[in-house]
C-alpha cells in the first residue's frame, strides 16, 4: 500500500563551471579553523568526485535560526549536506553522538565547528536539546537526522523518527526545512567503509518549503504533540525522497522497534 504519486525532482547535476564558481564563492565565515579545514579537504570530493545535483536552496532562510530535517542513508550524507548548505549561504551545525568528541582530530573539527554533542542513553541526553535550542536562538541553522541513524528500511525509505526534532521545533518555533538525500548510499554504502569513486555516482540533495506545524502552535508539548509534529516533518522529507526516486513511498514508515512480520514467539512452551 502506497501514498499518492510523488512529485518529480527536476534536479540536474551541476556543471563544471557551476562547481568552480561555488568553489570560489562558497561561504567560509563562521566555520572555525578545523571545521574550515575539513570542509576544504572534502569539497573537491563532493563537487568533482560525484555528479552532484541539488534543488530547493531558496527554501533555506538567509538569516535567523532554523532546523534542517534530513533523511539518513549513508555516512557520506553530512559531506553533501554541508556542501549544499554552505553553497546557499549558511554554515550548518550538526547534532552528533558524543563519542565522536573522544577522537582527537574529529574532536577539533566538531568543537571548532560549534557542533552539538548528543549524549545518548545518559543523564546528559537532554543537554543536546538545550544546546540545539540555544544555537537556534542565536541564529544558527542546525542540521538534524531525525531517524538517529541510517535507515533500516529494506528499500532505503526514511523510517519512523525519534521525536527530538519535534520537541526542538515546538520549543523554538523555528522553521523546519525538510531535506532529502539520495545517491550517497551508492558513494559510500552503510555496510562498507570503502567509497565507490568510479564511475562517478549521482548524488541529489533537495530541500522543500518549511513544514507546516501550525496544528501544534498552541504550545503543547505532550507526547502526542511531539509525535504528531515529528510525523509531519518526516512526511515532508519522505515526499522529497519520493520525488528524487520517482517512486511511491510505503504508506507507513518502517519502524525499527516493531517486531518483524511473521516473527515467532520464541518463549518455551509451558
Amino acid at each position: 500500500m502506497t501514498q499518492g504519486s510523488p512529485t518529480p525532482a527536476a534536479a540536474r547535476p551541476l556543471s563544471e563551471w557551476q562547481k568552480l564558481r561555488l568553489t570560489v564563492t562558497r561561504r567560509w565565515r563562521d566555520s572555525g579553523f578545523w571545521y574550515g579545514v575539513a570542509i576544504a579537504l572534502i569539497w573537491p570530493f563532493a563537487m568533482f568526485g560525484t555528479r552532484v545535483a541539488w534543488r530547493g536552496g531558496e527554501h533555506l532562510p538567509r538569516t535567523g535560526g532554523a532546523l534542517l530535517a534530513i533523511n539518513h542513508v549513508s555516512f557520506a550524507d553530512p559531506i553533501f549536506d554541508v556542501a549544499f548548505t554552505i553553497s546557499h549561504g549558511r554554515m550548518p551545525r550538526f547534532l552528533a553522538k558524543s563519542e565522536l568528541w573522544n577522537m582527537p582530530v574529529v574532536r577539533s573539527v566538531l568543537g571548532g565547528g560549534k557542533h552539538i554533542p548528543v549524549h545518548r542513553s545518559s543523564s546528559r541526553a537532554a543537554d543536546a536539546y538545550k544546546d540545539a535550542v540555544a544555537a537556534i536562538q542565536r541564529g544558527e541553522i542546525v542540521a538534524f537526522y531525525p531517524e538517529g541513524t541510517y535507515t533500516s528500511d529494506p528499500d532505503g525509505w526514511p523510517m519512523k523518527a525519534k521525536n527530538g526534532i519535534g520537541r526542538i521545533a515546538l520549543m523554538t518555533g523555528a522553521p523546519v526545512i525538510p531535506v532529502a538525500n539520495w545517491g550517497t548510499q551508492e558513494v559510500l554504502p552503510p555496510s562498507s567503509g570503502r567509497p565507490r569513486l568510479f564511475p562517478r555516482r549521482r548524488v541529489t540533495v533537495v530541500a522543500g518549503p518549511p513544514v507546516d506545524l501550525s496544528a501544534w502552535s498552541d504550545g503543547r508539548r505532550t507526547r502526542t504533540a511531539l509525535d504528531g509534529a515529528t510525523a509531519a516533518i518526516m512526511t515532508d522529507v519522505t515526499r522529497l525522497v519520493a520525488g528524487i526516486r520517482g517512486e511511491n513511498p510505503p504508506a507507513d514508515p518502517y519502524d525499527p522497534t516493531r517486531p518483524a512480520a511473521g516473527a515467532q514467539d520464541e518463549r518455551p512452551a509451558s
